[in-house]
């Protein structure tokens, strides 16, 4: 059940991420708590207590600064992406200091990208990031796909990284296609009205 929770937030966030800012405020900071503490091998009760705080957090705080929510939300949707790929990174158990040291890094990487490239930054971060939580839910839900959680082998770390990439791409082809007018952007099919990619500087309402 835990991994079906996580499994549905994830599609949220990498397909429908960018109709609603705030709704994927409160997905990344879900996800952003579940991988933290999924780093730990944590219960189902600390998993689902991080997450909760994570979401409630992550929407009170970007509400607050609402001015500087573009550095917050591409920052704690890098966090979330970062902490995947500590997972992924390190097979069997895994080293709380290189964790943090990839979380901050992909942190601050994600919240440059949102400053400097608004929607499209928030386009590639919302997939990326929903397909993390999405691996993280799945793996859960079968002993013999627990390699997309805590991959134990070069070839597993292989398998996951191309199922992750090609479902960020997924969410990617259909966030583009479904939201181009809210982002602000052309359509990827051929469409002859000009491209309003100025207005609202490139960053979606809502």
């Amino acid at each position: 059940m835990n991994g079906i929770v996580v499994a549905l937030v994830g599609l949220l966030l990498c397909f429908y991420g960018i109709r609603s800012v705030h709704l994927g405020i409160l997905a990344i900071g879900f996800g952003l708590g579940w991988e933290i503490a999924d780093l730990f091998n944590a219960s189902l009760w600390t998993l689902l207590l991080f997450a909760l705080v994570g979401a409630v957090s992550a929407w009170v705080v970007t509400s607050l600064v609402f001015r500087f929510a573009s550095y917050f939300i591409g920052g704690l949707t890098g966090a979330m992406v970062g902490a995947k790929l500590a997972n992924v990174l390190q097979p069997g158990a895994n080293n709380w200091a290189l964790s943090m040291i990839v979380i901050l890094a992909t942190c601050v990487a994600g919240a440059f990208l949102a400053d400097k490239f608004r929607a499209r930054a928030l386009l590639w971060l919302t997939s990326i990031g929903g397909a993390s939580m999405v691996l993280s839910g799945v793996g859960r839900m079968s002993d013999s796909l627990e390699f997309l959680v805590h991959p134990e082998s070069g070839a597993q770390e292989v398998a996951t990284t191309v199922i992750w990439i090609a479902l960020s791409a997924a969410g990617w082809f259909v966030q583009r296609h479904l939201f181009a007018e809210r982002l602000g952007i052309q359509r990827l099919a051929v469409d002859n009205r000009p491209d309003p990619s100025s207005r609202n500087g490139g960053w979606p309402n809502g």
